[in-house]
C-alpha cells in the first residue's frame, strides 16, 4: 500500500498524527480531546477534506478522553466527508470514549471498527 506521513501536531494534552495510506487519510489521536484541544484535530481533518481526502480513518486507540466539543469536531468531519462521497471510520475506541458515543447515540452514525486492518478494508 501507498504510505505517506503527512504530519504531526502536538498541543499540550493532545497529539494528532496524519498519514495517507492508499485511499485513506489515517489520523491518530493521542491524549485528551476537549474544548481546549479540539482545534488540534479539527485543522488536519479540514485540511484532508480540502485536499480531496474524504475517507478519514481515525485511530482512537490512544484517545483517553473526549468531551462534547471533541465529539462535535468528529461529527462535523463526518458530515463534510459524506458530502464529498467519503466517510469517517473510528478505530479502537477505549471504553471511556466509547461510552460518550453510546450515551449520545453518535455510535450509530459512525463506522466503528475494532482494528485498523478492518477499517482499511471496509
Amino acid at each position: 500500500m501507498d504510505r505517506q506521513t503527512v504530519g504531526s501536531v502536538n498541543r499540550g494534552r493532545l497529539r494528532v498524527e496524519v498519514r495517507t495510506e492508499g485511499r485513506s487519510e489515517i489520523v491518530t489521536v493521542v491524549g485528551e480531546l476537549d474544548h481546549h484541544t479540539a482545534e488540534v484535530l479539527r485543522a488536519p481533518l479540514d485540511d484532508a477534506l480540502e485536499q480531496g481526502r474524504a475517507r478519514l480513518v481515525i485511530d482512537c486507540s490512544r484517545l483517553e478522553f473526549c468531551d462534547s466539543t471533541g465529539l462535535n469536531v468528529l461529527l462535523g468531519a463526518r458530515l463534510k466527508a459524506e458530502a464529498a462521497g467519503g466517510g469517517v471510520h473510528l478505530v479502537g475506541m477505549l471504553p471511556v470514549v466509547a461510552r460518550v458515543f453510546e450515551i449520545t447515540g453518535a455510535d450509530a452514525v459512525f463506522a466503528l471498527h475494532d482494528s485498523m486492518d478492518e477499517a482499511l478494508t471496509d
